[in-house]
């Protein structure tokens, strides 16, 4: 409480009224705070943004399509009518022997009658019974659906790594700003010891001034990491998709998170890429054109179908009593088969595909080598900074212990203003240092989790 008191002070030093606002708006605010824990964070994530929602939405297409492809192996049913109305039937003209006389002379006849209505209607129901590329359709909308299912996992795995590097980095903004506080506060003690002294004479103005600047050059720092926070959360908010105007909680420090650093560095030197969704996709996609490969050859095969006809006419209806009208009933069944002979589209559509695969299994190894490379940083990464954390740990403790010697040899006389002022500044420096190395850890673990495609948080919300 002491300390929150010393630092608030020097903030309304440097802007009262924001400050007043800040504490106003909190107040206001704190009975509807949402605290958070990453996990909280993570689910809320995976359940409101809107990239997953859209993510999801293309699984839904990807079902219909599915569905689409072996619906072309029901039958089906058509019905198809026309009513034409004659005004004026055409003539035929033609020669044609004189019955009495034999000679050839124009003769004409009407085809149809003046003022009269047709009527025909038909009902065709047809099957498909050979229909070789329906069948590698299908297996090809299968593919089309998983891939889309990976795409999903994809979205949500970024969305894990981008909630949870967010989640750390409103830890670390908090932890910063806590140790500028504490900085600002032992500023604020030094000026008061240097203050005292010079009012008794026993230091000069010098130390007096300097212990001054010291303290007022702290308030533009601290008023940035407070400012830092709050960007920090609205980031956290805005991937969370919840309303920006929140007031949420993030409780802890980093320095929770010290003691499971050294086991999960060790750890991550046993690693897979079978999981990756980049690969997972690269093969899925080399599986659809293998299987569009297979579909265009179909296309060299017969099709075999089976269609039947229902047939209602009515010819030369001078009026519009339908139900008077002398019908004439046709049915038929009809089997056809279609044998392609010669379509020079369908090689050039063969060739392409060939080089498409043979494009994408280059792409598949140069993808592999990649993700490998980034696998063995992250890794270094955590390792290397792990053994910072250790020893920023004990940096902590030598800085301790050289500021409260140079406070203590100021206060008997020994010491100067510059040491006072450097053992604070590399404590400062000391501590953000120790969050910003197990920052750093956890960001690489985060994005060493979205390469592997470690996906065991966004199974625990399935």
């Amino acid at each position: 409480m002491r300390r929150g008191f010393f630092c608030k002070t020097g903030l309304l030093m440097a802007s009262l009224l924001l400050a007043g606002m800040t504490v106003q708006a909190q107040e206001a605010g704190s009975n509807a705070a949402l605290k958070l824990t990453l996990d909280e964070a993570l689910e809320i994530a995976l359940s409101d943004n809107p990239t997953i929602k859209v993510a999801e939405q293309q699984i839904e297409v990807k079902k219909i399509s599915k569905d689409e492809a072996w619906q072309a192996l029901l039958p089906s049913a058509d019905f198809n009518g026309t009513v034409q109305y004659t005004l004026l039937a055409s003539v035929m003209k033609m020669q044609m022997p004189d019955p009495v006389t034999g000679e050839m002379k124009v003769g004409e006849f009407k085809m149809g009658r003046d003022n009269t209505s047709t009527w025909n209607g038909q009902f065709q129901v047809s099957l498909p019974l050979f229909a070789p590329t329906v069948y590698a359709t299908m297996n090809l909308t299968k593919t089309d659906l998983d891939n889309a299912v990976e795409q999903s996992r994809s979205s949500k795995l970024d969305l894990v790594n981008q909630v949870t590097k967010a989640y750390y980095q409103v830890i670390l903004a908090q932890d910063s700003y806590d140790v500028l506080c504490r900085s600002y506060e032992q500023a604020e003690k030094n000026f008061n010891v240097v203050n005292s002294l010079y009012e008794l004479g026993g230091t000069s103005e010098y130390d007096k001034i300097s212990a001054e600047v010291q303290l007022r050059s702290l308030n533009p720092t601290v008023i940035q990491a407070r400012n830092a926070v709050n960007m920090a959360k609205l980031q956290l908010m805005v991937l969370m998709g919840i309303d920006p105007e929140t007031e949420i909680v993030v409780e802890g420090s980093l320095e929770d998170y010290e003691d499971q650093l050294y086991g999960e560095a060790l750890k991550a030197g046993d690693y897979s890429l079978d999981n990756n969704t980049n690969m997972r996709q690269l093969k899925m996609s080399e599986t659809m054109l293998n299987q569009t490969l297979k579909v265009q050859k179909m296309n060299f095969l017969p099709t075999l179908a089976l269609a039947g006809t229902y047939s209602l006419q009515s010819l030369y209806n001078d009026n519009w009593k339908v139900y008077n009208y002398d019908w004439a009933k046709s049915s038929s069944i009809v089997l056809s088969l279609s044998v392609p002979i010669f379509r020079m589209g369908n090689f050039t559509k063969l060739r392409s595909t060939k080089l498409q695969i043979s494009q994408l299994n280059e792409n598949i190894d140069y993808t592999r080598r990649q993700l490998d490379m980034q696998v063995r940083s992250y890794i270094d990464n955590m390792k290397a900074n792990a053994d910072q954390v250790a020893s920023n740990h004990e940096a902590i403790e030598q800085a301790e212990k050289g500021r409260e010697i140079a406070s203590k040899r100021y206060e008997i006389g020994k010491g100067t203003i510059l040491e006072l002022n450097n053992s604070e500044v590399q404590l400062t420096q000391a501590r953000l240092t120790y969050s910003q190395s197990i920052y750093n850890y956890l960001a690489a673990k985060a994005d060493l989790d979205k390469v592997l495609g470690n996906d065991e948080k966004i199974q625990v919300k399935e």
